[in-house]
């Protein structure tokens, strides 16, 4: 192949161009190529040495943090109180987030899985990070099998399943059920004594034959049903 053809550029495109093949910054102030580094004030990049504290007047390094418009030395910005968001450790001037023994913008404190903003939905904590619901429910949580949220008290461990103590009911009357009561599995739910015994006597010889076959330890048998 022919090599490209030449191209003549002015320093601050050529300069642009170098930066762009090395992934580096242009600095907005001196349109040279940022080898450190940079400072980032008002979305564009700098050379931090091009900017002094506004409140002591020492030269500026990346550390620098930006307040309404103005930049400040690290040790200064401390000082003033203002909150830096845990994520992109810049200072939160709206609206701050609690969250994680930190605080963040609300734009910036997402999901550690999917990393979609929770904006005020509620969040799930597991080893110092935030999910939200559905994928902690994925990743660690006890799901209820009716209502299909995270179970935060206390568990039903019945038919191979967890349920909500609030949840755990009669799939036919909805009655609620403990595991203290007689009930029998139909449709991998639960079902009531009473509802039970009002089931056709072909139905229910069905129920007995698969609950014998498959040994169920987590709750009466129907063949106790059937005898009670």
């Amino acid at each position: 192949c022919p090599p490209p053809p030449a191209r003549h550029l002015c320093r601050p495109c050529h300069n642009r161009e170098k930066a762009k093949g090395l992934g580096k910054y242009i600095c907005q102030r001196c349109h040279l190529v940022i080898d450190e580094q940079p400072l980032m004030f008002r979305s564009d990049a700098y050379h931090p040495d091009h900017f002094n504290c506004t409140h002591c007047g020492k030269e500026l390094t990346a550390e620098a943090r930006e307040l309404k418009g103005e930049l400040y030395c690290l040790p200064c910005h401390d000082k003033m109180g203002v909150p830096i968001c845990g994520a992109c450790r810049r200072p939160i001037e709206g609206r701050v987030v609690n969250a994680l023994g930190k605080q963040w913008h609300v734009e910036h404190f997402v999901c550690a899985k999917c990393e979609k903003p929770f904006l005020g939905h509620r969040h799930f904590e597991k080893k110092g990070l935030a999910y939200c619901e559905t994928h902690y429910n994925q990743l660690f949580g006890d799901v209820c099998y009716n209502c299909s949220h995270v179970i935060e008290g206390d568990v039903v461990s019945a038919l191979n399943k967890a349920w909500c103590v609030s949840c755990f009911s009669c799939s036919t009357c909805n009655s609620k059920l403990t595991l203290k009561n007689k009930f029998v599995e139909f449709d991998m739910k639960p079902v009531c004594k009473r509802c039970y015994e009002k089931f056709p006597l072909e139905l229910k010889k069905r129920l007995k034959k698969l609950s014998e076959l498959t040994s169920r330890k987590a709750q009466p048998k129907a063949a106790d049903l059937n005898s009670a």
